[in-house]
Formats: structure tokens, sequence, C-alpha cells
């Protein structure tokens, strides 16, 4: 990997699936729908033994039946001045590399793809944040115990370096998306790609193109952890970024990006919204927190960027956010105190729709880390 200031880069549905082992999947009321949900719809299930979840995370029906992935992907293989980045359009890209599993140039059909948005969710183990945003709390701590931890900034600041503060990873590297808006998903692509211009690390590279664009040195890890064997992924995402935190210690931030999957039997489902005249994905936030198994002692420190984020983003772009999932999950986040995994779209969301969402998030970050600079 090759370094410099402010950029490092490192050279290192049908088959829609929700997790039901170990997790039963939560289902979750539906916001504003530009066609109809099928409510009835089952999810499929598909074995993925790495993560590490206790049983709290338990189904939960509210008043229709949309199924959602909390976090899980498909088909796995064995200030007010805001900086407009100039971007190219991911499918007018072109990798250098596009890897062993390239992005396919033809589109067959085999499921209806669902726009909607997602709007305010009810339900026990939601709560409103003070500002704006929701959080999702499938804990045993009390909702009002979160929302007064809320309430705390940050548990770090950034400062004047022409050093990293913020490293970008992809533990799922190969989660890939839609080409464009269609009313039908294909069923004979598991919705993911080596091609580094049309999965994840596309979306890294919005994100970490708004944050440098505000002076913050990003560091982002290109390398595919999840490909050609997808079990193993989280373990070989740590053994990248440790070494890169040890040599930079001035990096307070550890995003690792990711896509979500939400689906149902024959659907699946693309949640978005309009800002400023463009369609961008909705973006969740998933912060984990420790049951006294996990190792992770400080995840309420986590906690609390993960809610300034949230109401950060949400308040320049209403509707952005969907609520953050606080719950039992590791996902690496005990290697600094701002670790979080950040689901930006799912997998029926458009190249470009993510892409923008990525560019909301980094202006949004950007603005937050700024605002929490040493004086």
């Amino acid at each position: 990997m090759t370094h410099k200031k402010k950029s490092v880069s490192s050279a290192l549905l049908r088959s829609a699936a929700l997790v039901i082992t170990p997790v039963i999947a939560a289902w979750v009321l539906p916001g504003l729908h530009n066609r109809s949900v099928k409510a009835d719809a089952e999810p499929v299930s598909f074995s993925q033994a790495e993560y590490n979840v206790s049983d709290s995370g338990i189904k939960s029906v509210l008043n229709e039946g949309l199924i959602l992935s909390e976090g899980y992907g498909v088909t796995p293989e064995t200030a007010d001045d805001k900086t407009d980045t100039d971007l190219i359009s991911p499918l007018d890209m072109t990798a250098e590399n596009a890897g062993e599993k390239p992005y396919p140039t033809e589109w067959g059909g085999g499921g209806s793809i669902i726009r909607t948005t997602y709007g305010i969710y009810s339900g026990n183990t939601y709560f409103d944040l003070e500002k704006c945003g929701q959080v999702n709390n499938k804990t045993d701590i009390p909702n009002e115990t979160l929302l007064n931890e809320s309430r705390c900034l940050p548990n770090f600041t950034i400062k004047d370096t022409d050093e990293p503060q913020v490293l970008i990873y992809h533990t799922h590297t190969t989660e890939s998306f839609e080409p464009f808006v269609r009313d039908e998903y294909d069923a004979g692509f598991n919705y993911r790609t080596t091609d580094p211009t049309k999965n994840v690390v596309m979306v890294g590279d919005a994100i970490q193109a708004e944050l440098e664009a505000q002076g913050i040195g990003v560091i982002h890890i290109r390398t595919i952890h999840d490909y050609p064997s997808y079990n193993g992924s989280y373990a070989r995402s740590r053994e990248t970024i440790v070494p890169i935190l040890e040599q930079y210690p001035d990096i307070k931030v550890a995003l690792d990006i990711h896509r979500d999957a939400v689906a149902g039997e024959g659907i699946s489902y693309q949640p978005y919204i309009e800002a400023d005249g463009r369609e961008a994905a909705q973006v969740m936030i998933i912060s984990g927190c420790d049951d006294g198994t996990l190792g992770m002692p400080e995840y309420m420190k986590n906690f609390h960027f993960a809610c300034s984020l949230q109401q950060k983003m949400e308040s320049d772009h209403p509707g952005l956010t969907r609520p953050i999932l606080f719950d039992y999950r590791h996902y690496n986040q005990d290697l600094t105190t701002g670790s979080l995994l950040i689901e930006v779209g799912s997998h029926c969301n458009t190249l470009d729709q993510v892409q923008y969402a990525g560019q909301l998030v980094g202006r949004s970050l950007a603005e937050l880390l700024l605002s929490i600079k040493e004086k």
C-alpha cells in the first residue's frame, strides 16, 4: 500500500436472503410506497455462521409485514458551504482490473423491484433521537438509558494534521447494486462483483472524496475480503485494518461500508429519497452492543458517534437515514471509539443512487468532524 499525506489507497434477488440462523428477521413498518408491498412475503434463508448475535434479536411484528435485512448480504460466493465534488457516474467508469467476477453487461429479470421510502417507524424497540432520526434498540438496555447516552458528543476530536484521521474499508467488498431504475431484478445475479467501480468500493470512493475536499485525511482500503470465500470476511478485514490503525494513531473513525439486502419472496426493495433533485439510497448505521461476551467494553462510545452522525445526516437531508440498528453485534467495532458499520442502500438500489448517498454521507460526516475539531 502506498501512503500519501492526505489519501492512501490500498492496492491491496431472487438470491436475496435474510439470515434466520442464528438471527430471526425483524419485521418493520414501511414508510411511503410507490407501489403496494406484499405484506405476507416470507424470507429466504442462508447459512452464515460468522455473525455473533445474541438471542435478543427477536422478531417484532408491527403494523405491516415488510421484511428487513438487518445488515446481511445476499447469496455469497463460497457546513452550509457544501463542496460539490464532481464524480463520474459508475456506469461510465471502467475498472483497470474488474477481477474474477466482472459486473454483468446483460440483465435478465425474475422478480419485482419495489421502489419505496421508509418513513418513521413505530414499535417498542424504536425511539426518536432528540433532534431527528431514530434508533432501533434490539438490546436489553432501556430506551430511556440510550436516549440519555445519545445526547453525548463523540468521544474523540480531530485536529489539524496531514495524517489520515478516517479509515474506510469493506468487509464485504464485492457487494453490488442494480445498474439503473427498472421494474425487475435479475434472479441469476447474486449482486456481487469484484469490479471496484460497481461495488461498495465505489461508495467508499464517494465518501472519501467529500472528506478530502474538506481537508480530512482518509485511508481507503480497497482490498477484497469476501471473495472467493465469504466465510471469515470479518477476520480478514480485521487483519487488514489493525496494522493500519497501529501505523496511523491519528485515525479516530473507522467505517465499514456495506450495502443491505432488503427482500421478500419474489420481491426486492429499493429504498430511496429525493435530495436536491436527485435520487439517493437510504442509509442505515449499525452500532454494536456488548452483552459481556464480545470484547467491546467501550461500545457506548461508538453509539455516541452513531447518534451524532445519524442526527447530522437526517437534519441535512430528511429521510436519508433508516433507524440506527443497535444490537449485540461485534463487526470489529472494538478497534476505535468511532467504529461503525454503514449500510448504504440495498442490492436493488442503483449505482447512481448509492454513489450519491455516499456523497451525502461524506458531506455530513465531514461537517460533523470539523465541528468537533480541536481548537
